[in-house]
């Protein structure tokens, strides 16, 4: 008896994936400069944006496992990936009602949808294992 073959590819989780190696370079690029702030900035604030800077950089690394999860097919990287989505949908809305920055907040929020919709396609979920048929 010959073991199942792999799902079929997905266009969804392939847009998925460019999707959040995307959202990776975006990070990074935000970690790079937050890190040159805190070399070029004052001594009085040091210990706050560091830490900021750190937790930027535990989020890039953490959005960069699920990113390289779900490129290998990870079941359970799934659902991280629809959170991190959905959070950028939660921020792209403060930012439109709250903060009143409409330049950002909406390619934001245009972003999260995208990237939850291409998650919770059929398509997505069929690729991987999570869903039964064609």
């Amino acid at each position: 008896m010959t073991p199942p073959a792999p799902p079929a590819g997905s266009a969804t989780l392939t847009w998925a994936v460019r999707l959040l190696f995307g959202q990776v370079a975006g990070l990074l690029a935000v970690t790079v400069l937050l890190v040159y702030l805190d070399a070029t900035s004052h001594a009085s604030a040091a210990e706050s944006a560091a830490s900021v800077t750190g937790f930027s950089f535990l989020m890039t690394a953490a959005l960069a496992l699920v990113a390289f999860s779900l490129a290998r097919r990870r079941r359970w990287a799934r659902a991280p990936a629809i959170v991190i989505e959905l959070l950028l949908v939660a921020a792209g809305y403060t930012m439109l009602r709250v903060g009143g920055l409409l330049a950002i907040g909406i390619p934001v929020l245009i972003l999260g949808l995208v990237g939850a919709g291409l998650l919770l396609a059929p398509g997505t979920r069929r690729a991987l294992g999570l869903l039964d048929g064609p």
